[in-house]
C-alpha cells in the first residue's frame, strides 16, 4: 500500500537537552527510520587517556583482557 504525505512544518527554537546512544529525534512522518552513528575525534587526540586515579575511599578495579578499541578513532 503506497501512501503519500504532504505537510508544513515550522519550528521557532528546538533545544535537546542531550544526546544519547539510541537517540531519536523525529520531527514529521517517516517510513523508514535508519541508524546513524558519528564519532568525531574533535579534540585531535592521538593516544588512550592517562590511568584514572581513584578519589578518597574510591576502589577501581582494572579491567582484565585486552579486547582493544572497540570504535576506530581517525582525525580528518
Amino acid at each position: 500500500m503506497g501512501l503519500t504525505i504532504y505537510q508544513t512544518i515550522s519550528i521557532r527554537l528546538i533545544k535537546i537537552g542531550t544526546v544519547a546512544n539510541s537517540s531519536v529525534v523525529q520531527i514529521g512522518s517517516s517510513g523508514v527510520i535508519q541508524a546513524q552513528a558519528d564519532l568525531y575525534n574533535t579534540g585531535c587526540f592521538t593516544a588512550p587517556a592517562t590511568e584514572p586515579q581513584p578519589a578518597d575511599g574510591e576502589v577501581i578495579i582494572p579491567e582484565t583482557g585486552d579486547e582493544g578499541s572497540l570504535v576506530p578513532l581517525s582525525i580528518t
